[in-house]
């Protein structure tokens, strides 16, 4: 019997709604057409200097040319180490840092670590599009839990007990959540987080968003509310949302030692060290002050003020404010079974098309969020491209 041309893991994957959608807009853009993109999850300000000044010089130095260790720079690791505690209070050593190319790259060691074939993954939804692909590929089986806006798209202990079972492993959390922007308070983050130590779970707690937190909404860390879980919990994060520094590859995931020395095996086969010149570029990052951020978090609130209300005064559509990240997540089932410009819509995917198209205006559909009739819109773009782009879908939606 012959074999298959490709393998049934990489065919099994589908692939990234967030970036399939960037790249068909880019692609209407470079045949000329007005297209403003909501859909890259990505800050629209430049690299801090000082961040892009240390990337150059260390290009310059004849060690940053050569091989350095898998797990990253020793003076990196350390400064994330000190970055943690700063920010989110919890205290670790370097050795529990392992540094990869981008926060990605960590998620994907992350599960490959701790997953064996047939383990369940507990992933409330709406997710980041790319959870359940990774928990795939590492032979898990991810295990969907629906939330709403009726209680702020957050998972709670109850439905986490409904749906655990003996092949349970571990849980996604996330806040502030990508693609909701759900921040969870500090109760609701310690009694899930004491629920899974209970339980013996492990935890993947994503922390890319800690500093893009808005109103009276605060970040916590769940394994400092709760440090019985320390010993089964990943923290992954990076420079990338932070410090503006998407295109620079570098995050980190901070895990009990043993993980990170299977993690940092793998990776030495995989990628060997992350570049040493981005390397030195997200050590200037870290070991910086939050000034930059600081700035960046005050546009970005004014934007989602902005972007909640215009979505809630185009017809049919209906948006939860978000508390976090820089993302509305509205419903758009008001507007799916309609006929729009002669194509009738029924799903968020067809609506998002439709809105491509006709008004050259990129959005993400819910769907790759496991979310249909849901789509997400990023609001890190400069403010008159958001009104704009805002008021097209709005014209095309009252037609």
């Amino acid at each position: 019997m012959p074999h298959a041309r490709l393998s049934t893991r990489a065919t099994g994957i589908t692939e990234s709604s967030t970036l399939a959608i960037d790249t068909k807009a880019k692609a209407l853009k470079a045949a000329g057409e007005n297209v403003i993109g909501f859909g890259a999850g990505e800050p629209d300000f430049p690299t801090p200097p000082h961040i892009v000044e240390a990337a150059v010089e260390a290009a310059r130095h004849p060690l940053y040319h050569k091989y350095t260790p898998a797990p990253g720079l020793p003076e990196l690791r350390a400064a994330i180490a000190t970055k943690t505690e700063r920010d989110s209070g919890y205290v670790v050593s370097p050795t529990q840092v392992l540094v990869s190319n981008g926060g990605k790259h960590a998620l994907f060691n992350a599960f490959l670590s701790v997953i064996d074939p047939g383990d369940e993954v507990l992933v409330p939804a709406p997710y980041w599009v790319s959870y359940p692909e990774m928990i795939k590929l590492a032979g898990g089986v991810p295990v969907e839990l629906p939330t709403t806006e009726s209680n702020g798209f957050q998972v709670t202990v109850e439905q986490l007990e409904d749906a655990v079972t003996e092949r349970t492993k571990m849980l996604v959390f996330v806040s502030p959540s990508n693609p909701t922007g759900a921040v969870y308070p500090r109760h609701q983050v310690e009694a899930i987080g004491r629920w899974a130590a209970d339980r013996g779970l492990w935890v993947l707690t994503d922390e890319i968003y800690e500093h893009l937190v808005y109103g009276d909404a605060e970040f916590t860390s769940m394994p400092v509310v709760v440090p019985d879980i320390a010993d089964r919990c990943i923290v992954i994060n990076g420079v990338a949302k932070t410090y503006a520094m998407t295109g620079w590859r570098v995050g980190w995931m901070i895990a009990p030692a043993d993980v990170v020395a299977v993690a940092s095996s793998l990776q030495s086969h995989a990628t060997s060290n992350v570049s040493n010149v981005a390397q030195a570029a997200a050590l200037a990052a870290v070991a910086g002050d939050l000034v930059a951020v600081a700035e960046m978090r005050h546009a970005f609130d004014r934007r989602r003020q902005q972007m909640h209300k215009l979505l809630n005064d185009i017809p049919g559509v209906v948006s939860h404010e978000p508390e976090g990240a820089f993302y509305c997540f509205p419903s758009l089932q008001g507007v799916l079974g309609k006929t729009i410009r002669g194509r009738y819509v029924s799903s968020a995917h067809e609506l998002a098309e439709v809105i491509l198209e006709e008004a050259k205006v990129a959005i993400v559909p819910g769907e790759g969020f496991g979310a249909p009739g849901y789509a997400r819109l990023s609001y890190a773009l400069g403010d008159d491209d958001l009104v704009e782009g805002l008021n097209r879908i709005g014209d095309l939606l009252s037609e």
